[in-house]
């Protein structure tokens, strides 16, 4: 079957938190092998963007979080997506950022 560019069907999500968010109960890995490199990611982030998904699973230890992010800016840029509100991206603090004092800087070097 040929792809038209649109989403044939719509990923069905489920509520999140109190604010009454649905986050989309499907989303596209990011982890970088080695070959593998930001800028593929950060296209194939923005393609998966044109056809529709809007979740997406990186980590610290996997490379992809800086792709990940410069490809959401660029949807939001090109109007793929109207705001960086309708993306979800989920991360992981890894295993050996777990002490009480590398837990915040994981998150603030992630969300960078």
């Amino acid at each position: 079957m040929a792809s038209t560019g649109t989403p044939s069907s719509k990923i069905p999500d489920f509520p999140a938190g109190a604010d009454g968010w649905a986050v989309p109960a499907m989303g596209l890995g990011t982890s970088m092998y080695r070959t593998v490199t930001e800028d593929i990611v950060a296209a194939s982030v923005l393609s998966a963007l044109e056809l529709g998904y809007r979740h997406f699973d990186t980590a610290a230890l996997y490379g992809s979080e800086r792709a990940v992010g410069e490809a959401v800016a660029e949807a939001t840029r090109r109007e793929i997506v109207a705001s960086r509100k309708e993306v979800f991206v989920t991360t992981k603090v890894w295993c050996s950022q777990c002490h009480p004092e590398l837990v915040l800087p994981s998150l603030r070097e992630s969300l960078q």
